[in-house]
């Protein structure tokens, strides 16, 4: 149902004044509907829906502390509230979406720069059909085929299509009597009708497989295509039959490089998320028939205290708002809050049953896992771009004010150690240079004067270490303005203590503990708070994050080293190579240890005398 229609037949109330807003939220009705919160400005803030209106805006003014940070800060703002009243809660999550999607509202779960899903049109009403892509759906009786969800992915999808089944793409009017071509039919983009160089007939078919191939049909395609390759061979027109099989084998190339290494028949769609405290990606893969047909990542921000169902609830309304395809299943990383309604939305828009899964064990675990894996990684990129913006600067100058230091924070070193019970212990050093990380400048510290669990000591080795290294001729080594250690007071202590043995005394230092995000300062008896939500806390946690994330990534690596050494290694006179031949011929270390003294010998290298000692060796 269009808006307009919805808000002409609603009753649509107000609340003016704030002051008055007990006695308004009596007044509320018992109804399905939508809440529209607006601050003093009159923008809308929030938009929500519900079965009950009055029980559902209500809560929002009663037990305050149990509400999340975000939401309690949006509620101060609240001014206004408008409400629209609909016939069933169906109804309401349908209208939702859409103001939704007109207000953008601060605290809904927005997608990053959102706008409406481009489509690829093309003009079947057109006798020469052309493609191109549009971001507004008219009803003017072209085929619309939604599913690309960004200006990027519509765009590989239209050179892709325009390599395969060269469609015109321009607005001429097609006489078939033109003496020259333009470019495109020269390099193969257009099949050329405005100077007959094909048959309306044959334009026709391509632009159908066109459309088959859009929907993913793509075997209904290719059977086609070897028809009438077959049927062109058979008439001697060898030139159209290439052309055939050389669309037959771009698509088949297509299909193979969209192959997963799962064997799943049907259609379906799976969501990942990972999310880093303000901000989020969300990941989804289009799978049908073992082939991955879609590859789409969003960036969710302003969620801050929300649950990850809450996000992937808020993207599953915008993205499938937006879309003409809905697959019959959808995976999905964390159960929904309100999975039955949705459920219901979904089968009303696509007209069929519609399931939503939250998978727990085999295979639909393993697709979320990688789904979510794919979005760490995109969110990691965004992260990286975002330190790059300009206001970066503005953050580390404030950052410097809140500290109280004299020099602007250019480069920041972050450290962190890693150890199980003081095995394989490792350091690891961060540089952040104007607020972006400089990964060619980390280095790790394999720990080597502690033999047991010392954090303390341990990070007292490695700034001493660190700073006794020369910083006036590689830029690697160059003086930080900032040092950031990952912990409490005695982290911080510590750190200091080994500095001040190595004669450094000039660069500031300071630590954040996890619990609660407290600041230490060397002589300040108190901790720094800085504001959760502030941007030069959330600078201090990444530098933090990364330094922890660096120091046990080594950490596993040097443990997994250690695992796969063998008793073969503390032998004398065995080396790689010997190694390698005995674990080829036996297998392993046992079938070694059960080998006799002929067997042994019988490999290169390895003589009697040896052949003992290895004996002796793995008793």
């Amino acid at each position: 149902m269009a808006l307009s229609t919805i808000l002409t037949n609603a009753k649509i109330d107000m609340y003016m004044a704030k002051s008055h807003i007990e006695s308004y939220l009596k007044t509320l009705p018992s109804r399905p509907g939508v809440y529209i919160y607006r601050d003093e400005h009159g923008d809308v803030i929030y938009v929500g829906k519900s079965s009950n209106l009055r029980n559902r805006v209500r809560s929002y003014f009663q037990h305050l502390s149990s509400l999340s940070e975000k939401t309690t800060q949006m509620v101060a703002k609240i001014d206004r509230i408008d409400f629209v009243i609909t016939e069933s809660e169906l109804a309401a999550l349908a209208l939702e979406c859409q103001l939704i999607k007109k207000y953008r509202p601060h605290y809904n779960v927005l997608l990053k720069d959102d706008k409406s899903f481009p489509y690829i049109k093309i003009d079947i009403e057109n006798e020469w059909p052309t493609i191109s892509i549009t971001r507004k759906r008219y009803n003017d009786g072209a085929k619309y085929i939604g599913r690309v969800p960004s200006a990027w992915s519509a765009r590989q999808t239209y050179d892709l299509i325009k390599r395969i089944f060269p469609l015109r793409s321009c607005n001429k009017v097609i006489t078939c009597n033109d003496t020259r071509p333009c470019l495109k039919y020269h390099i193969q983009r257009c099949s050329g009708p405005c100077i007959g160089a094909i048959s309306r007939d044959r334009y026709q078919d391509m632009v159908r497989q066109v459309i088959a191939f859009l929907e993913g049909r793509e075997d209904q395609v290719i059977k086609e295509l070897k028809k009438n390759m077959q049927a062109a061979s058979a008439s001697l027109e060898f030139e159209k039959a290439a052309q055939f099989r050389n669309q037959i084998q771009a698509i088949q190339e297509v299909i193979a490089s969209h192959k997963i290494p799962f064997n799943i028949r049907g259609e379906m769609d799976v969501i990942g998320l990972s999310r880093d405290r303000d901000v989020a990606c969300v990941k989804i893969f289009s799978i049908k028939d073992a082939r991955l047909t879609g590859d789409e990542h969003f960036i969710v921000e302003n969620f801050n205290g929300e649950s990850d169902s809450y996000i992937i609830e808020g993207f599953i309304k915008l993205f499938y708002s937006s879309s003409d395809h809905i697959p019959p299943l959808i995976l999905v990383q964390s159960p929904l809050n309100d999975n039955l309604l949705i459920n219901n939305w979904l089968r009303e828009k696509r007209g069929y049953e519609v399931k939503i899964k939250a998978p727990v064990k085999g295979m639909g675990l393993r697709l979320i896992e990688m789904a979510a894996e794919n979005a760490r990684q995109q969110l990691d990129i965004y992260k990286s771009k975002r330190s790059s913006r300009p206001e970066n600067m503005e953050v580390l100058d404030r950052l410097r004010n809140k500290l109280s230091l004299e020099h602007p924070l250019h480069r920041i070193e972050g450290y962190d150690i890693s150890n199980i019970q003081g095995t394989s212990a490792v350091g690891s050093m961060v540089v952040f240079e104007n607020g972006v990380p400089h990964p060619a400048h980390y280095r790790h510290f394999r720990i080597q004067t502690v033999p047991h669990s010392d954090d303390y000591a341990m990070m007292r080795e490695m700034l001493r270490r660190r700073f006794q290294k020369p910083n006036n001729t590689d830029e690697k080594w160059a003086k930080p303005d900032l040092v950031l250690i990952d912990g409490g007071k005695g982290h911080l202590g510590a750190a200091l203590q080994a500095m001040r043995e190595v004669g450094v005394t000039d660069i500031p230092i300071i630590s954040i503990a996890k619990e609660n995000e407290d600041i230490f300062q060397p002589g300040h008896q108190a901790p720094l708070s800085l504001d959760k939500s502030s941007n030069e806390l959330h600078l201090l946690q990444r530098i933090r994050d990364e330094a922890h994330r660096f120091a046990i990534t080594y950490h596993r690596k040097l443990r997994a080293k250690q695992g796969r050494e063998s008793l073969l290694d503390s032998i004398p006179g065995i080396g790689p190579v010997r190694k390698k031949a005995l674990i080829r011929k036996f297998g392993s270390v046992y079938g070694v240890r059960s080998a006799s003294i002929e067997e042994l010998t019988s490999i290169d290298g390895i003589n009697e005398r040896l052949a003992h000692i290895i004996l002796e060796q793995l008793e």
